[in-house]
């Protein structure tokens, strides 16, 4: 097993999920029950079978789609969702301000 791809992924998922919207829904699901430990083995199967998915997806593709190509359709979709999440900021700030009287 390739140890540092392991830490490597580890470290990048770990801090990817802090702060995001699944752990803030698991927060708010165990703030809902006194069953802790359920609420844990669900977001935490769900986590694992997500990722299976993701890599899993991304070994057959590169199958058939070369890595470089592969990096830069992420990297290129990443933008966009970045660009649509920055937008309605972004024009607003544009929009001049009405005055008021």
């Amino acid at each position: 097993m390739n140890f540092t791809l392991l830490l490597s992924t580890f470290v990048t998922v770990f801090l990817a999920e802090l702060g995001d919207k699944t752990q803030l829904a698991t927060v708010a699901i165990s703030g809902t029950t006194d069953r802790p430990l359920a609420v844990f083995l669900g977001s935490s199967s769900a986590l694992v079978i997500a990722s299976l998915i993701g890599a899993v997806a991304g070994g057959s593709l590169s199958t058939f789609i070369p890595a470089d190509l592969l990096q830069l359709l992420a990297s290129v979709g990443f933008l966009i969702i970045g660009l649509r999440l920055l937008w309605p900021m972004l024009k607003a700030q544009s929009s001049p301000i009405p005055e008021q009287d």
